[in-house]
């Protein structure tokens, strides 16, 4: 593989510094869950907490902003991810002033893995809700994020190593 068959969007080596991620819980909305974001022993982010269904909640989730970027070039994003077995969102905003993301749940097995996402696998949803738009063009990101929502109370933990895109 090329230099250029490849973006890095995040590690640890490049951006340690776990302020640049922004927690959003169902607070907002009057819920109840707390979701974290922190380091590992080995330098890797962790996004950890627990989602509560109580008081309308039920999510928690972290989102990371950066400049605009063109990235047509790419067919893939990919995550280097240490997960709890539970089910979680990878969210792309392709322009930040929309309100509506692009998602692709995935499941993880409790182990360090790499996850393969096709980028036009990513649908438009707000609210939750699939909207009835085209899938993600994969033409510019501008924030990713990670949200869980499995619509139970439930202590979670994803540790992040790496998010990039793939030619």
């Amino acid at each position: 593989m090329h230099k250029q068959d490849i973006s890095i969007i995040y590690t640890k080596s490049n951006l340690s510094d776990n302020t640049n991620w922004q927690v959003i819980n169902d607070g907002v909305m009057g819920g109840l869950s707390e979701g974290y974001v922190g380091s590992s022993e080995t330098g890797n982010t962790i996004f950890k907490g627990f989602v509560s269904t109580d008081n309308y909640g039920g999510f928690s989730s972290i989102k990371y902003t950066s400049n605009k970027r063109g990235i047509s070039v790419f067919k893939y994003l990919v995550l280097i991810v240490k997960g709890d077995g539970k089910c979680y969102q990878f969210r792309i905003k392709d322009d930040i002033s929309h309100r509506y993301s692009y998602v692709k749940t995935f499941k993880t097995s409790g182990v360090c893995e790499t996850i393969k996402i096709p980028l036009n696998d990513f649908y438009p949803t707000f609210r939750g809700k699939k909207l009835d738009m085209p899938n993600f063009s994969g033409d510019t990101m501008e924030e990713i994020g990670f949200l869980i929502g499995n619509k139970t109370k439930e202590s979670f933990s994803l540790e992040i190593e790496s998010i990039f895109l793939e030619a």
